[in-house]
């Protein structure tokens, strides 16, 4: 008896010595941060950053980022403008340049200061091959100290959507937190996949085929949801992207109030006035996929859509012979060029080589030339957050094929008979046979749906965006 009192003891004062020493590192941190702010050389300056460490990676994120700055540069002429960033083999004049390129902006560049982050790998995904929504929201906490620790915002706001850099910034930087969040980080349709043992990128065999491993990722699921909850509710002013995402936030971090749906921006009035470079004669037919070379975009399933469609075409040779899937998308790393890699072995092993190119990383006005040359545009991610490539594809006159699911579903396109905008799939079966109904379409059925889908992207325009943004920024602003 005396042992196990003894013991008692021992592991009450450990953790009480643990926990003193846990609140006095968070004291001096707060300390040592009001010390830096009261440094500055003007204090009447509000300093506003934004925390997006892959803000050169050029992808759909990356335009609601200089959007945002660009809307805050315009509206307000005395606040300083910084950028947290990881981008470390990048200069500021790079990063600007490939913004003004990728999306065609004009940026004052003289207005914005870049903080480089050392610590970026502390959130890649590969670094973590075991429980990788943990370790990344660990990783973001490193991450952010180095970042409040380098610089201290009176506004902070996040556009990638780390949610556990909240507190960081609220309790020990006293900034204000607004944040745009482009999809949760956990949702409650990663808990029912896993729940119903469905293989994916994000849920292995080996777990979807063991029972008790797959009891243990959902109540790990299920915790780490109340964790998520408890950081989402420290931000101030939240902006979600889509209905489908307002869902889930709403469900997960419960301040509705708070919560304001601003639909991200979309280059629909340059698209928009496109004019298509097809003509009668051309021997081609193009189905253009535009997204970010990622697991979760599903282009696996655009080729074996492909390959389910040369079936359904299979007493049309010539058809299918014209036929050609162009697939364009930039890469953030290694480990994304080694997936093209392995989507080109995928091409030749399904004997589609002929039929399929790819393209890494292309200005955008090749990416405006292809658009002229397409007729109908694929994209298959499940659960799509939004799916600004959906609306640009839309905007630039192709016939859209995208996933049931998300976004395309909720908030983009159309499919009720009178109204269609484009085309809706589940599967690759599903993806072929929309493919081949537009194939076979009347010239003027296909007409009807290409205008119907351009009048419908208005809403989902830059300057949506900016007046959304800045409305929901206003309460942190003032």
């Amino acid at each position: 008896m005396f042992c196990w009192c003894s013991l008692v003891y021992v592991l009450f004062f450990l953790g009480s010595f643990l926990a003193i020493g846990l609140l006095t590192i968070c004291v001096l941190l707060r300390q040592l941060v009001k010390f830096h702010r009261r440094k500055r050389s003007n204090l009447n300056e509000k300093r506003v950053a934004f925390f997006h460490p892959y803000c050169n990676a050029g992808g759909g994120g990356e335009r609601v980022l200089w959007c945002a700055i660009r809307a805050l540069l315009s509206r307000y002429e005395d606040v300083s403008l910084f950028v947290y960033t990881g981008d470390l083999d990048a200069t500021p004049a790079d990063i600007l340049k490939k913004a003004e390129a990728n999306f065609n902006l004009t940026l004052s560049a003289e207005r914005i200061t870049f903080v480089y982050l050392r610590k970026r790998r502390w959130v890649e995904a590969s670094r973590y091959a075991h429980f990788t929504l943990l370790g990344q929201s660990i990783g973001s906490i490193v991450l952010g100290f180095e970042a409040l620790l380098k610089l201290q915002p009176d506004v902070f706001i996040d556009t990638m959507g780390y949610a556990f850099t909240y507190p960081i910034f609220a309790y020990f930087g006293g900034c204000k937190i607004g944040c745009y969040t482009h999809y949760p980080t956990i949702s409650t349709d990663m808990l029912r996949r896993v729940q119903s043992q469905t293989q994916a990128y994000n849920n292995r065999g080996y777990v979807a085929k063991n029972p008790f491993a797959t009891w243990l990722k959902i109540a790990y699921y299920r915790l780490f949801s109340r964790v998520y909850g408890w950081v989402g509710r420290c931000a101030d002013t939240i902006m979600v992207n889509s209905t489908w995402t307002e869902n889930h936030i709403v469900s997960l971090w419960d301040v509705p109030y708070k919560t304001h749906r601003v639909y991200p921006p979309c280059e629909v009035s340059q698209l928009k006035q496109l004019e298509s470079l097809i003509n009668e004669q051309d021997e081609r037919i193009t189905i253009l996929s535009v997204g970010q070379y990622r697991p979760e975009k599903d282009h696996p399933l655009q080729l074996q859509a492909m390959y389910e469609l040369r079936t359904l075409l299979n007493n049309d040779e010539a058809l299918w012979n014209r036929l050609r899937l162009l697939i364009v998308g930039s890469c953030r790393d290694e480990e994304d060029r080694v997936r093209v890699k392995n989507m080109q072995d995928l091409a030749k092993h399904l004997s589609l080589e002929n039929s399929v190119e790819f393209r890494v990383n292309v200005p955008y006005q090749e990416l405006l030339q292809c658009y002229q040359r397409a007729t109908i545009g694929l994209h298959c991610m499940w659960n799509e957050h939004f799916g600004i490539s959906v609306v640009d594809c839309m905007a630039a006159g192709l016939i859209m094929v995208a996933n049931r699911s998300g976004g395309p579903l909720m908030d983009i396109i159309e499919t009720s008979e009178g109204s269609q905008n484009g085309y809706l799939a589940f599967d690759a079966y599903d993806y072929a046979r929309c493919i081949a109904t537009i194939l076979y379409n009347t010239p003027e059925y296909n007409c009807k749906i290409r205008e119907a889908a351009r009048a419908s992207v208005d809403r989902f325009s830059e300057k949506e965006f900016e007046n959304g943004f800045l409305r929901a920024i206003s309460p942190i602003m003032d």
